[in-house]
């Protein structure tokens, strides 16, 4: 069992202010695999209190961009000499198949600190522009402190989105990572100091809701980043609002992948594989609402059904295994419960259900709802789970009509014979990211969505402008 007795801050691992522990309860096993500190709103105070004072005297927010840069490439080579375990460690605390860790979990983050390391090296931070009376100087300054707080799915992946462009900005952060999977933020803490990452600057304390919510609310921060439900979203929201304090958020999703009269099923299926259950489909960007139009309907249900019936269920940790247990046991149960609600509202389950796969773990059986109308709760809310709804369209309009329908506007998909008009489509859906043929987060374009899906985007150069304060100088002589 990975046993932590301290927490990350101010540089050194210190011991936290109370006695109580959170334990790391292995999704397949059921069993306690870790045990780290649960921190107290005292050890935020102290978090912060490390991370303000990094900010307002240490080095990091002096130094140039072109010199983070190399400290965060340092990390970058750090990062990715201990992928691999970084991978194992995440598929042993939330259960992502080993596949999709090796594949995302943390060659993702890895790439983001690349990224940003490379973007770094040529930022300029100062800027001429032509005034009225003379020049204008426009410079970018980093927002200050920030309160980063992630969700247990792709912990590392959401953790980077934040951190490496935070990092690059200048500056310093206060990491609260999810109950269920605080270890791999402990490994991240052991890679920040070989790096050489100044102390104060990146400080890491697990904790829950609580606490979570006093550091959002903390008048030593100046700006929170968060990742998780729209519920949620909401409430940081209106507390960064009241404070007037910079925030960023992403989302929940219930993304439509629109199949196309003309979409080779064959050549799709395995792109969509990914795009519908990765991470067990415990991922905002899924592609749940899968949009079939009348013509091909039954095949396309048939198709979906046989491409989740081929995914084998069972150990993360086993390379053959395709989707996973669920992260917790009141996610199973939330799952179960909609898989529920969708029997209840008339939809007809074509594979799955309610029959569990395993006496152990927290699994469920992968399930394809078929005679789902866009208004039914399943395919409307997200459920966060392998539970996929085939919905019927007579058109194309109708289709892009049904995609638009949702609170939400996250992600996308359009599957079709012809690219070209696949863009068609895909300017026409009110989403923040979009794929024809194919769904992919690039790290040098924004990600983020629409409506109930966030503010703000993440990732690229506009993920470090969010980091960034502008200040404009005017000069005469």
């Amino acid at each position: 069992m990975r046993q932590h007795d301290t927490l990350f801050i101010g540089g050194e691992w210190v011991t936290p202010a109370g006695t109580a522990t959170i334990d790391v309860v292995s999704p397949h096993t059921e069993e306690v695999v870790g045990r780290v500190p649960d921190g107290t709103a005292a050890d935020m105070d102290r978090a912060v209190a490390a991370a303000r004072e990094a900010f307002d005297h240490g080095p990091w927010p002096r130094m140039t961009f072109a010199e983070r840069a190399e400290v965060i490439g340092r990390l970058a080579g750090i990062y990715n000499a201990r992928q691999g375990e970084m991978a194992r460690l995440i598929t042993e605390e939330m259960g992502s198949p080993i596949t999709f860790s090796n594949l995302a979990q943390a060659p993702q983050p890895l790439g983001m600190l690349q990224y940003y390391a490379e973007l770094g090296r040529s930022f300029v931070q100062e800027e001429e522009r032509p005034g009225l009376f003379g020049p204008v100087i426009v410079r970018r300054e980093p927002v200050g402190v920030v309160a980063a707080v992630v969700p247990w799915n792709v912990p590392q992946f959401v953790t980077m989105t934040k951190v490496a462009p935070a990092l690059l900005a200048g500056c310093t952060i206060v990491l609260k990572p999810a109950p269920e999977t605080p270890l791999d933020a402990y490994l991240l803490a052991e890679m920040a100091v070989e790096a050489g990452l100044p102390a104060g600057v990146l400080n890491i304390v697990a904790a829950g809701r609580e606490v979570g919510e006093h550091l959002i609310s903390h008048p030593g921060v100046d700006k929170v980043a968060f990742t998780g439900s729209t519920a949620a979203g909401r409430r940081i929201g209106a507390i960064c609002g009241e404070q007037l304090k910079r925030v960023s958020l992403e989302l929940g999703g219930k993304s439509a992948a629109i199949v196309l009269d003309d979409a080779d099923l064959g050549a799709a299926l395995g792109f969509l594989t990914m795009a519908t259950l990765m991470n067990n489909g415990q991922a905002c960007v899924a592609q749940t609402r899968i949009l079939a139009s009348r013509n091909r309907y039954d095949e396309v249900v048939g198709a979906v059904a046989n491409m989740v019936e081929s995914q084998p269920v069972g150990d993360p940790a086993d390379p053959a295994t395709g989707i996973g247990p669920l992260v917790a046991k009141r996610q199973r149960d939330r799952v179960e419960g909609y898989i529920k609600i969708g029997m209840e509202e008339g939809a007809k389950v074509v594979v799955g259900g309610l029959d569990r796969p395993y006496d152990r773990g927290w699994y469920v059986a992968p399930t394809v709802f078929a005679e789902v109308t866009n208004d039914m709760r399943i395919a409307r809310e997200e459920i966060f789970g392998p539970v996929l709804s085939v919905i019927p369209y007579t058109d194309e309009a109708d289709a892009i009509r049904i995609a638009n329908d949702s609170d939400y506007g996250l992600a996308g998909t359009v599957w079709t014979a012809d690219a070209d008009h696949g863009m068609d489509v895909a300017r026409q859906v009110r989403t923040g990211t979009y794929g024809v043929n194919c769904f992919m987060l690039e790290t040098g374009a924004p990600f983020g969505g629409y409506k109930a899906s966030g503010v703000g985007r993440e990732l690229g150069p506009e993920g470090l402008n969010g980091y960034l304060e502008y200040k404009s100088i005017a000069r005469l002589g």
